[in-house]
């Protein structure tokens, strides 16, 4: 072979070799455009607010990340504690939880084996709960509930970190009555058929399950006692007073003097990696109009309220967005990593 061939035959070796490397270049960005991430958000049986506003929150997040090939689907769990325990596995990446119950799971106190993993991304509407009645039922105050049968919540859902309280201040214990365990939307069914004398349901207001209740039966609200409800607010951190305005569902003519028993607020595991969480807080955030118009609970995402303190650690992508615009405080709206045991 002469010089020239060969030289000729090198030369077009290394256009190739050139080529492919410039292919390659481009083709290894493009591959990591087209990755997908898939974001699950856990929720709670249908029926209660949870279920409503962690499928608002998932498909306003999902409508905002088209650019960013991001995939945010709501999942129907069994509430909190599942939430919880399914968060330090991985296995969901956000979820709804009550702040009274994370309060301990972070903690480990309680029936928690070991503190749990978790960390808040913002406080969100009051968990407004209490017993339901049907008007029929002779019962008028928690005491009456000795000798019934009443829905205490979903199996395994948590609910007797504050309901053992509530009840213990009216001088009421599980021993008392025939404790029921259903999903909100199952409990009022048994209400409607007589299998249950009351329920205990709540969320944020409007409740979905108690707006049901009251729309096929007349509907009492058993009164909180003041004294037991003064107690409570003085020995739990996660209690407070809430009022129910009247007119909120059908037959309540008066205002109800009820309880915050936790705020439903949204939580990540304390692993998952600071960005994601700060680009899921600051869509949420900026987008929370549009959770609005799917129920009244997205008012609680405004700048006052996101940042409360309700016991749990903030995720640090998530107080990143919240210093970015300005509403952190370092003293007062949120602990520290330090002050979480």
């Amino acid at each position: 072979m002469d010089l020239t061939k060969k030289r000729k035959r090198i030369n077009w070796n290394c256009l190739v070799i050139i080529g492919l490397i410039v292919s390659l270049s481009f083709a290894i960005p493009n591959a990591n455009a087209q990755k997908r991430k898939f974001l699950s958000v856990g929720t709670a049986p249908p029926g209660g607010a949870f279920f409503v506003v962690g499928g608002a929150i998932a498909q306003v997040v999902s409508n905002h990340t088209k650019d960013m090939k991001w995939e945010v689907s709501a999942e129907a769990t069994k509430g909190t504690q599942e939430n919880i325990r399914r968060l330090a596995k991985s296995e969901l990446e956000f979820a709804l939880a009550n702040a009274a119950i994370s309060y301990f799971a972070v903690r480990g106190e309680g029936a928690w084996k070991g503190e749990q993993p978790i960390r808040t991304v913002m406080t969100l509407a009051p968990n407004v709960a209490l017993f339901i009645t049907p008007q029929s039922s002779g019962v008028k105050n928690l005491s009456d509930l000795k000798g019934k049968r009443a829905v205490v919540g979903p199996a395994g859902a948590g609910f007797e970190y504050f309901l053992q309280p509530i009840l213990g201040a009216h001088g009421v214990s599980y021993e008392d009555f025939t404790p029921l365990h259903n999903t909100q939307a199952g409990a009022v069914d048994m209400l409607a058929d007589g299998s249950a004398a009351a329920a205990f349901l709540g969320g944020a207001v409007p409740t979905a399950s108690i707006t049901r209740a009251s729309a096929s039966q007349n509907i009492f609200f058993i009164p909180f006692d003041d004294t037991a409800k003064q107690e409570l607010f003085e020995n739990y951190p996660f209690f407070n007073a809430v009022v129910i305005p009247s007119g909120t569902y059908r037959g309540q003519d008066e205002p109800f003097h009820g309880m915050n028993v936790g705020a439903m607020h949204l939580i990540t595991a304390a692993n998952l990696d600071a960005d994601t969480v700060y680009q899921f807080t600051k869509i949420l955030y900026e987008q929370r109009a549009e959770v609005v118009k799917i129920h009244p609970a997205g008012k609680a995402i405004n700048p006052k309220n996101v940042v409360k303190d309700t016991g749990t650690p903030f995720h640090p992508g998530a107080i990143r967005y919240y210093k970015e615009v300005g509403i952190w405080h370092d003293e007062g709206s949120a602990p520290t990593e330090s002050s979480e045991n």
